[in-house]
């Protein structure tokens, strides 16, 4: 598969695009305004611990207290395979995969959503008020960002990720990411690191790109890692909290660290600051990677020259066009994002079922590509067409899990149900495309929806009419937005006449293009007083 990389920045924006076979997969925006935060770790001040729920909620300075559960105050069972804590297979950028996809920031939402996310090889959790007391510090590091309502998830099991190893200080194996499957190679991977890491230092993984590493790298990230460390606990022995002990690294390096390899063809990048700094970070973990680093001249900017501008615009759209005629309707709700299938206008040649297997089949590609390409975690839903044989089903439901399978985050899909329904999940660590790039339209507060002319019409004379029972009123001029007057001309010609007879007021109606579609404004005359909240109604 044709990989590549394009990174256009900035000083107020840096946007990462991930292309594969020439088709936008995945991308990442980072302002300074709302810095990416997974990875950073903190020195915490436990603000109140709640035995109900198993949980404490932390003081880390930001805006919303942190979430930490029980359970990610203990390190794995011994015999639980470190492997499923490796970056590539869990959080994009930080290495920690502590069963941390569920609800952050506290609740019982959160509480209810632990027991079906909690790895079932985990030691039982302790209870939270025998570990946490008011007031107490503690050294958390986020796995997920403040989303909606909710404030941050942190976790005790501190990680720090390398080019080649995640240190872990509170484990205490050496652990090979599953993606190097040649058995000899882990071994020798699992030896070399065993040698050099010093006794009780902690826990490593091997992650996936250290296939070919040395002991010259390897001991190098290893002395860089445990030089980390020693600073964090410096400051976290200075005792002040709340205060950001160690920051993430940035978005271009933690791109180059955690998806850079022999498998990506190029990576592009237009701005001279963040190519050089591409470039000095790569000639510190791997020179070899650097021929594949270009810098983008082209007067034609990066995203356009690709295409990509269009594809970004399109993020926010609910309606996603198929190849074939068909198409998808996604809409996020509180609870879940629902995805509806329609065959469109492909009516097919041959049998209906063929018909609908085949539009159900681009589907579940193109659900897989968006759901990854607008970062949509939690629970989604897929609603397909309705397929009559169980084999067909079996079908759609191979072609999303194989798709699903070249997303970073984790997944999980369910059996396609006789309704030709599929529930899965995805990870969860920052909020969505869709979340942190837009915000709720203060005409219709989010719904999508405003009210049609005649409703305005109408909440606008009940409203008049209980000014007119008011008796403080004798002229009042109501001002509408154009589309709603003309409606009145139209429709409603003698709408004045009639309510002044009922009323006793003198009435006049302006058009006003600066009203919103579904408002309108009762200003008593010749005063001009804004009289609407007084006497409206819904």
């Amino acid at each position: 598969m044709k990989r590549e990389i394009l990174i256009s920045g900035n000083p107020r924006e840096t946007r990462v695009a991930i292309l594969e076979d020439d088709r936008l997969v995945e991308l990442l925006v980072d302002r300074p305004d709302s810095r990416r935060s997974v990875g950073d770790i903190y020195l915490g001040k436990v603000e109140a611990v709640l035995p109900g729920i198993q949980a404490a909620f932390v003081d880390i300075g930001a805006e919303k207290s942190a979430f930490l559960h029980a359970s990610d105050l203990i390190e794995a069972e011994e015999d639980e395979d470190p492997e499923d804590r490796e970056p590539d297979d869990a959080d994009e950028e930080n290495g920690n995969g502590n069963g941390n996809g569920g609800e952050g920031g506290g609740g019982q939402a959160t509480a209810k959503r632990r027991g079906r996310e909690r790895s079932p090889r985990r030691r039982q959790a302790p209870n939270i008020a025998d570990e946490l007391k008011r007031g107490q510090t503690k050294l958390v590091q986020v796995i997920k960002e403040a989303i909606g309502t909710k404030g941050p998830r942190v976790t005790a099991q501190v990680s720090l990720a390398g080019r080649f190893l995640v240190y872990m200080p509170f484990a205490s194996k050496v652990g090979v990411s599953r993606k190097i499957e040649a058995r000899e190679l882990r071994a020798r991977l699992r030896e070399m690191v065993t040698k050099l890491v010093p006794p009780d230092s902690g826990g490593w993984i091997i992650r996936t790109v250290a296939d070919d590493l040395t002991e010259a790298s390897c001991k190098r990230e290893i002395d860089h890692l445990l030089g980390i460390w020693k600073k964090i606990k410096r400051k976290e022995a200075s005792g002040r909290a709340p205060q950001l002990v160690q920051r993430e690294t940035s978005l271009t390096r933690g791109i180059v660290r955690d998806l850079l390899s022999d498998n990506v063809d190029l990576l592009l990048v237009d701005s001279k600051v963040l190519y050089s700094e591409v470039e000095q970070y790569l000639k510190q973990i791997d020179p070899e990677l650097l021929p594949r680093v270009k810098m983008y001249h082209d007067e034609t900017p990066l995203f356009d020259e690709y295409d990509i501008e269009a594809e970004i615009r399109n993020l926010f759209k609910q309606r996603v066009e198929l190849p074939t005629g068909g198409y998808l309707i996604i809409q996020p709700t509180e609870a879940l994002v629902s995805i509806d299938v329609n065959t469109g206008r492909y009516t097919g040649k041959r049998d209906p079922e063929s018909t609908i297997l085949r539009t159900n089949i681009e589907a579940a590609r193109e659900v897989a590509r968006q759901i990854r390409l607008r970062d949509i975690g939690g629970i989604i839903v897929v609603d397909f067409i309705d397929m009559e044989t169980r084999s067909n089903r079996d079908k759609v439901l191979h072609e999303l899990r194989t798709h699903l399978g070249r997303d970073r985050a984790r997944t999980r899909a369910f059996a396609v149900s006789e309704l030709g329904l599929i529930e899965m999940t995805r990870q969860r660590v920052r909020p969505s495309l869709w979340q942190s790039m837009t915000t709720e339209c203060p005409t219709c507060n989010g719904t999508g929806r405003v009210f049609r002319p005649e409703v305005v019409v109408r909440r606008m004379e009940r409203s008049l009419k209980r000014a007119g029972a008011d008796h403080k009123e004798r002229q009042l001029s109501v001002r509408l937005h154009p589309e709603v007057a003309l409606y009145l001309v139209e429709q409603e010609p003698n709408f004045l006449r009639q309510l002044e007879k009922q009323t006793g007021l003198e009435l006049e109606v302006r058009d006003d293009p600066m009203m919103r579609l579904d408002e309108f404004r009762m200003m008593a005359r010749p005063a001009g007083r804004d009289v609407t909240e007084q006497y409206a109604v819904a």
